[in-house]
């Protein structure tokens, strides 16, 4: 049974879906006894069906690609304490993070900063000239804080790597690019 009512509705939704116009009426053929009969005339229909264009435009989308991904090591990280009175401290892990094609690239915390409630953690991204041909590579760095809650932006000094990973950082050609606000923050922690 639902073999037969799979097709009927099928077309009935191909019917129902276009503009069908009726233009001459039908007649069926004459019989004579004699067996004798007449050519009969079918019914013309104009049918005026959807006008579907079908095209393409080039947009830009997130596609997965292999990563090779930096393998764990236990290594000693810096650790930031900030007691401030009456202000309960939270631990963090501050992790900068930059996804890299072409050449090996090194990226380190320089400088963490403060103000008001707002932390500016500082990195550089320093190009390596090592060819990785057609690798991609995630790098980070972190240090440890232990400080009443604030909110984090991660800042990356050097050119910018062509992924969209990279997108979620604010980057800057030189520390001297740095938005005054930031670079008249208070350093908390600098790498010697």
């Amino acid at each position: 049974m639902k073999r037969i009512i799979l097709p009927i509705g099928l077309a009935l939704a191909l019917f129902t879906s276009c503009d069908i116009n009726k233009k001459d009426s039908a007649e069926l053929p004459e019989v004579d006894v004699d067996v004798e009969t007449e050519a009969g005339e079918l019914p013309e229909y104009d049918i005026e069906w959807a006008d579907v264009d079908i095209s393409t435009k080039t947009e830009t989308v997130e596609v997965p690609k292999v990563v090779v991904v930096m393998e764990e090591e236990e290594v000693e990280v810096p650790t930031i304490d900030v007691d401030m009175p009456d202000e309960e401290n939270v631990e963090q892990s501050l992790v900068v993070e930059a996804e890299i094609t072409d050449t090996e690239k090194d990226l380190e915390i320089q400088e963490v900063r403060a103000s008001n409630k707002m932390l500016y953690v500082i990195a550089n991204l320093e190009d390596l000239g090592t060819d990785i041909e057609d690798q991609t590579m995630r790098i980070q760095d972190q240090v440890n804080l232990n400080a009443p809650d604030m909110s984090v932006k991660y800042i990356i000094v050097g050119e910018r790597p062509d992924r969209v990973f990279n997108n979620k950082d604010a980057y800057y050609n030189t520390m001297s690019d740095l938005p005054q606000k930031i670079q008249e923050a208070d350093v908390i922690y600098s790498r010697s």
